[in-house]
């Protein structure tokens, strides 16, 4: 895509993620401007947790909880429509396409090199050009292995696990076990193991 018509989707969005087509916003393309640059610098050298946190703050413009731990790199093209919450985790090398909206709950574990995409093109040839939303959670104490890829309108349920080099294009049920590309429900958590 020519960077031309990559403006003139940028200047066509709103501000708040509605899972539908977006629609014009100078404000918009300048903050996912101001995002990229702050990603950009967090990721830029080293940086203590509180260096990164205090990053993750200006990007968000909300609270991060002292909890919180992400290793950098961290990829982000827009940050106020993402949320994290206590106790949880993004290891090295994620990216998040976060236009849609992206809730980390409490106590999640982000494995290396994943993918959160909640932007997306429709299908059809004529309308491909086009830049669609929709939010991604990841539930309470779920974990998604290294390089899990999680598409635009999921919801990954409390506790689950997504298996290394998953592809999740559907909810994942809590307290269960997916793998594949696809992902595919494996089998429920053994709360023993």
């Amino acid at each position: 895509m020519k960077w031309g018509k990559t403006y003139k989707l940028m200047k066509e969005m709103t501000t708040k993620p509605t899972g539908k087509d977006y629609v014009g916003s100078d404000d918009l393309y300048a903050d996912v401007q101001r995002t990229m640059r702050l990603a950009a610098e967090m990721n830029t050298g080293w940086h203590t947790e509180e260096e990164v946190r205090g990053y993750l703050r200006e990007i968000t413009n909300s609270d991060i909880p002292d909890t919180v731990r992400v290793f950098t790199p961290l990829h982000i093209n827009y940050g106020r429509t993402t949320r994290f919450g206590d106790d949880c985790f993004v290891n090295f090398g994620c990216t998040f396409l976060a236009l849609g909206g992206i809730t980390i709950e409490d106590g999640a574990f982000i494995g290396p090199h994943c993918v959160l995409a909640t932007e997306y093109h429709p299908e059809a040839p004529a309308y491909r050009h086009e830049l669609r939303t929709k939010p991604i959670v990841i539930g309470r104490n779920a974990w998604l292995g290294a390089d899990v890829k999680v598409l635009a309108g999921v919801t990954i349920g409390e506790n689950a696990i997504v298996a290394a080099g998953s592809v999740v294009t559907k909810d994942v049920p809590a307290n269960m076990v997916v793998a594949g590309s696809p992902a595919k429900v494996i089998r429920p958590i053994d709360p023993e193991r």
